[in-house]
C-alpha cells in the first residue's frame, strides 16, 4: 500500500471484514488513490508497556478502587479493555518469550523455562520489525532473566536499550530508571521517515517493597480485597497496598509517555498496548497455574486504527497473539518475517470490530521449570485449559512441591510479608490450611468453576457429575497440545528438566544441603524450613 489511509483500504477490500457496503468502498478507494498522491504508507508506531507482576483486575478500569491507574484507564476508555487476556506461562522470562515469538512456551524449547538460554532459532517480532524499517528500542526490563546470544554474541531481542536517564525513586525498592525520559530520548533518535516500536518494561510492581509505603492519605487497609487463600490481616493488607503503590508508579510513567506522544503529535497513529507479564508476586499466584496467576490486565488504544473505541472485549486473548498483531499492523507477512511458525492469532479483527472466526473459545496454560530448589533442578510441569468458565489442569509430577521444596525456601515464591505470615502460622501450629493452599502438594488433577469460584478454592476434579466435562476438557487439551508438538504430551517432557539454566543458583538443592549458600536473594532467610521438620 502506498497511501497514508491504507487501513481503510484494507477494511474495504477484505470481504470478511468491515461494515461498509461495497459501492461505498469503491468511492472511498477512488478518493484515496486520487488524493493521496501515492504517498508512502504511514505505518503505525507501537508503544508496548508491560508491568512486572500485576494481576487482573488490579487496574482502575476494571473497578478496583484501591489501585489508581489513570493512564491505563485512559487507554481503556479511548480504546479497548480486554476482559480475558492470559499469559501461557505465569513467570517473567517464559511469558515474555511467548510475547516476542507468538508461540506458546512449551513450543520454545529452553525458553519455556525461567532463567533460560534463549534459542537462536526463534526470531522475535522486534527483529522482524527492525528489518522492515521500524526503529526499535526499549527501556527497563526486556526479556529476562536469561541470556540470549547469536553466533556467540549477545543478542538484543527487543532492540537497543535506552536507559541513560535516571531519577530519584520515591521509595527505596522502586527502580531509578527514568522511563519517561528514556522514552523521550528514544523518540529523539527516531529518523523522521521511520515508524517505531518501543518496549516500556517497568520493574514495578516486582518485589521487594518498602513495607507500608502504600499507606497514603487516600488509602486505608479497609479498601483492600484479600483473596480467601490468604489470612485477612493488617500485615497482608499492607503488603497488598504496597503492591498497588508500585502499579501506580508504573502507571505514572505511562501517563507521562502519553503526554509526550500528544505533545509531539504522534498519539493518533500509535498503537498503545498496556499489560503485565504474569500475576502478582504473592503466594499461590506468580509462578502457579490458577486464575489470578495467568489472567492479566490488557488495554489497547490506537486513535487512527481502532473502530468503536470504548468497547470491552470478552473474547479470549493469549500472549501469543501480540506478535502476529504487531506484524499485521506493520504490514509484514508472518510467512516472510523469518520467524518460526506463529501459534497466536492477530488481534486486528478485534481492533476493527470485525468478526474473528479464527479466535479459539478456550485458553491453554502451562509451566515447566521456574526457579531452582528441587532435587536435580526439576521443574513442576503443569498443563491446563480454560473453557466454558472451567479451569482444568494436570499436575504431571504431584509428588513434587509446586512452590519449590520447603527446605530450600520455596524458591518459586518470592519472599514477602504475606509469605512469612503464612509460614509462621503453620510453624506455630495455628493454621495449616493456608500453608496447604499456598505451598502444599497438589493432586494430579484440578478442576474449578471460575464463574462460581474465581479464586479456585474448591477442586471439583473428583465430582461424579463432572466426569464427562472433565474428560472433554482433557481430550481437547491433549488434542491441541499434540498438534503443537508439546514435548510433555508427546512423551519427552523430561527434556525441560534437562535444559541448562542461566543461573548462579543451579543445583541449588544439593549445594544447600551440603552447606553452601547459593544466591537466593528473591526469598527471605526465614523462608527455609528445617530439614528435620519436612514431611512428604
Amino acid at each position: 500500500m502506498n497511501c497514508t489511509r491504507y487501513l481503510i483500504i484494507q477494511r474495504c477490500t477484505n470481504r470478511t471484514r468491515g461494515k461498509v457496503k461495497f459501492a461505498f468502498c469503491l468511492l472511498i478507494l477512488g478518493f484515496l488513490f486520487s488524493g493521496c498522491k501515492q504517498e508512502e504508507a504511514k505505518r503505525p508506531n507501537i508503544l508496548f508497556a508491560i508491568a512486572d507482576d500485576a494481576s487482573y483486575p488490579h487496574m482502575g478500569a476494571y473497578g478496583t478502587e484501591w489501585v489508581v491507574t489513570p493512564a491505563f484507564d485512559y487507554v481503556a476508555k479511548n480504546g479497548l479493555l480486554f476482559e480475558r487476556a492470559y499469559t501461557t506461562n505465569a513467570k517473567c522470562s517464559p511469558s515474555r518469550a511467548t510475547i516476542l515469538t507468538g508461540r506458546n512456551s512449551w513450543q520454545l524449547e529452553e525458553a519455556c523455562n525461567h532463567m533460560a538460554f534463549f534459542p537462536e532459532k526463534f526470531r522475535t517480532f522486534a527483529e522482524a520489525l527492525t528489518d522492515a524499517g521500524y526503529f526499535v528500542g526499549h527501556t527497563g526490563k526486556g526479556w529476562a532473566p536469561g541470556i540470549a546470544q547469536i553466533n556467540g554474541q549477545l543478542r538484543n531481542l527487543i532492540g537497543p536499550a535506552f536507559n541513560l536517564h535516571s531519577t530519584d525513586p520515591p521509595a527505596s525498592f522502586v527502580s531509578s530508571n527514568d522511563y519517561q525520559q528514556n522514552f523521550a530520548t528514544f523518540l529523539d533518535w527516531v529518523p523522521s521517515d521511520s515508524p517505531w516500536f518501543f518496549w516500556y518494561g517497568s520493574y514495578e510492581p516486582h518485589r521487594a517493597y518498602d513495607f507500608g509505603v502504600g499507606l497514603g492519605k487516600e488509602k486505608s487497609l479497609t479498601d483492600v480485597e484479600v483473596p480467601p487463600y490468604w489470612p485477612d490481616t493488617d500485615t497482608i493488607r499492607t503488603d497488598m497496598l504496597d503492591y498497588a503503590y508500585e502499579i501506580e508508579y508504573f502507571d505514572s510513567h505511562l501517563d507521562s509517555m502519553l503526554k509526550i506522544l500528544d505533545e509531539r503529535g504522534e498519539l493518533e497513529n500509535t498503537l498503545i498496548v498496556v499489560t503485565a507479564d504474569n500475576g502478582m508476586p504473592f503466594p499461590r499466584v506468580k509462578g502457579q497455574v490458577y486464575e489470578m496467576d495467568h489472567h492479566l490486565p490488557l488495554a489497547m488504544m490506537w486513535p487512527q486504527g481502532i473502530v468503536e473505541p470504548g468497547r470491552r472485549v470478552n473474547e479470549f486473548v493469549s500472549f501469543s497473539d501480540f506478535a502476529p498483531t504487531f506484524l499485521e499492523v506493520a504490514g509484514i507477512e508472518a510467512a516472510l518475517s523469518g520467524m518460526q511458525p506463529i501459534t497466536g492469532n492477530s488481534l486486528q479483527p478485534l481492533l476493527f470490530a470485525e468478526e474473528d472466526r479464527n479466535r479459539p473459545d478456550f485458553m491453554l496454560l502451562g509451566k515447566e521449570r521456574h526457579d531452582m530448589g528441587r532435587p536435580n533442578d526439576e521443574g513442576y510441569p503443569v498443563r491446563a485449559i480454560i473453557k466454558d468458565d472451567y479451569l482444568y489442569s494436570v499436575n504431571f509430577k504431584p509428588d513434587r512441591w509446586p512452590a519449590g521444596n520447603p527446605e530450600t525456601g520455596y524458591l518459586n515464591c518470592d519472599g514477602s510479608p504475606t509469605k512469612t505470615f503464612i509460614l509462621q502460622l503453620n510453624r506455630k501450629g495455628l493454621n495449616q490450611e493456608f500453608w496447604q493452599l499456598n505451598f502444599g502438594k497438589r493432586p494430579q488433577e484440578e478442576l474449578y468453576n471460575l464463574k462460581e469460584d474465581p479464586d479456585c478454592m474448591s477442586n471439583l476434579a473428583n465430582e461424579e457429575r463432572l466426569i464427562g466435562l472433565k474428560g472433554d476438557l482433557k481430550d481437547l487439551m491433549w488434542k491441541e497440545l499434540s498438534a503443537q508438538a508439546d514435548p510433555r504430551i508427546m512423551g519427552n517432557g523430561k527434556v525441560f528438566d534437562e535444559y541448562p539454566a542461566f543461573s548462579e543458583s543451579s543445583d541449588f538443592y544439593s549445594r544447600w544441603l551440603n552447606g553452601e549458600k547459593p544466591p537466593s536473594g528473591w526469598v527471605n532467610d526465614s523462608d527455609f524450613e528445617p530439614v528435620e521438620q519436612i514431611t512428604n
